[in-house]
């Protein structure tokens, strides 16, 4: 009896040892999650941000000039004047399934010059046009995305000095997958980052700094590389605005690894990129600084000093004296959609960190009335996160970016465009919730006039059944997405922001 007794209890013990293991180890995974990271809702005064519009014109702006000074530099103030130049125009191109475009993007200050050039494919058989485009920066040359022969190659350097030539052409053809794009009815545009500036540490005397920094010398929150690659991104944008073929207005921002970080800071700065993707881009990209894994700051800026900014190797070391952290980078993107996407043999990227940082910038995304990622668990690998403004995948294999990374960002675009404007066109509410003066002067055909600040004591006048589909619009999207908020406060299901008045006039007008 004594020894079956001393079983039983030898086994209790047993039983409530493994127990109290497994509640320590998830107070310890929940305590990483529950990092130490600065509100991206409270103000450097300490005020609560409690609206969307204190977001834009209080919070907003602090946050930007928090990543100018101590991480991407500050972009000069010095304009280049910039030129066009379609050297390139071919109707039939890749068997007939793409319009080809080459075009010279020609900037001018200081009494010199750079010449960068994009290589755009647009799809002949789109059933809509003009069509989304999918922009993005390369790291080895346009003739590398694909074999077409017409290509032209860079004369800028590669990142190891080497001539381009020397790559042959279509090398980089599998990270790429042109012709899956355009049958889905996108286009795709794309420039060699080294055309800006190249990819290694030549005191910042070629590509577009000694255009416009100042002559007096370059300062600790001076632009970087990346600050210049994203200064291109936004000029790549100044000539789509230009093209016929392309609808401005869906625009889709992406980058991989460094030219990810890339595409987050320049989809941060300039809001006319409509969805901003980030892909495997790791440290000062999508993931957490202060989480400390994989990549450090002290690894980043010891191996690519040119990267950013001088303020910021102060921090090497000392993640966690950073007044911010990269979830704020992704909340810059609000009310627009954003998408990072990890790989599940990236540690270096840090997996988790990216896939947190969207978790803790949802909050500003809510403040619009719109969803942001919808859950706090990781996905599983190849299981994408796609049904809110904060899309999120972690796929099985290395550091690259796939054709199924390229299949998710489409269906997460289409998704933003059908949940943008309406379900069925040409049915349900459409309401412009813009003032009444604002209204009087222009506004959507069969939409009704709704202040935003009105819209729930006069919603029941207009839209009785609550199951109907309801569009809401303004002049940016901001108060659309307060009154959004509102309506499904009030039982309301089928509420789309549909964003901007000026952009859906011109897809109005295009259609």
């Amino acid at each position: 009896m004594a020894a079956a007794q001393a079983r039983k209890w030898e086994k209790r013990n047993m039983t409530r040892t493994i127990i109290l293991l497994l509640i320590a180890i998830s107070t310890m995974a929940h305590a990483e999650d529950r990092l130490d990271l600065p509100d991206p809702l409270t103000n450097n005064n300490g005020k609560t941000v409690d609206s969307s519009k204190a977001w834009e014109q209080v919070r907003r702006p602090e946050i930007l000039e928090l990543f100018r000074t101590h991480v991407y530099g500050r972009t000069p103030a010095t304009q280049a004047k910039l030129s066009f130049e379609v050297f390139d125009e071919n109707p039939t191109a890749l068997g007939g399934k793409a319009l080809r475009k080459q075009v010279a993007l020609v900037a001018t200050a200081a009494q010199k010059s750079l010449r960068m050039e994009m290589l755009i494919y647009l799809p002949v058989s789109a059933k809509q046009k003009p069509v989304p485009v999918l922009l993005l920066l390369n790291f080895s040359g346009n003739h590398t995305i694909n074999p077409d022969p017409a290509i032209a190659i860079s004369e800028s350097p590669s990142r190891t000095k080497k001539p381009l030539r020397d790559t042959p052409r279509g090398a980089n053809e599998s990270r790429y997958p042109v012709e899956k794009i355009l049958s889905r009815g996108y286009g795709i545009a794309t420039l060699y980052y080294g055309d800006i500036d190249p990819d290694f540490h030549d005191g910042f005397k070629n590509g577009i700094h000694p255009l416009l920094d100042p002559v007096e010398g370059r300062a600790a929150d001076a632009w970087g590389s990346v600050g210049a690659w994203a200064w291109g991104l936004s000029r790549c944008m100044d000539y789509l605005e230009t093209d016929k073929n392309v609808d401005r207005g869906k625009v889709v921002l992406l980058g991989h690894s460094r030219l990810g970080k890339t595409s987050l800071w320049a989809g941060a700065q300039d809001e006319r990129f409509r969805i901003v993707i980030s892909n495997n881009s790791g440290c000062t990209g999508a993931a957490l600084a202060k989480r400390k894994q994989g990549e450090t700051l002290a690894a980043i800026n010891n191996r690519f000093p040119h990267w950013f900014c001088g303020n910021y190797k102060r921090y090497n070391g000392k993640e966690e004296t950073l007044p911010l952290d990269q979830h704020m980078l992704i909340a810059l993107m609000a009310p627009r959609a954003t998408y990072v996407a990890s790989a599940t043999k990236d540690g270096w990227a840090d997996p988790k960190g990216e896939f947190l940082a969207c978790v803790h910038a949802e909050p500003v995304y809510k403040l619009f009335g719109l969803s942001g990622l919808n859950t706090a668990v990781m996905p599983q690998p190849d299981q994408p996160i796609n049904d809110g403004h904060i899309g999120y995948h972690i796929r099985s294999g290395r550091h690259d970016m796939t054709e199924y990374d390229w299949q998710r960002y489409m269906d997460f675009a289409d998704g933003h465009w059908k949940r943008s404007t309406g379900k069925d066109e040409g049915k349900g509410t459409l309401i412009d919730v813009r003032t009444q003066t604002e209204y009087r002067k222009g506004h959507l055909k069969n939409s009704i006039n709704i202040p935003h600040v009105e819209i729930g004591a006069r919603i029941k006048d207009h839209v009785k059944d609550k199951k109907e589909d309801i569009v809401l619009y303004c002049r940016s999207g901001m108060r659309a997405g307060v009154a959004r908020k509102v309506l499904e406060d009030m039982g309301y299901e089928n509420v789309v922001n549909g964003g901007s008045y000026h952009l859906l006039k011109e897809k109005a007008a295009g259609d």
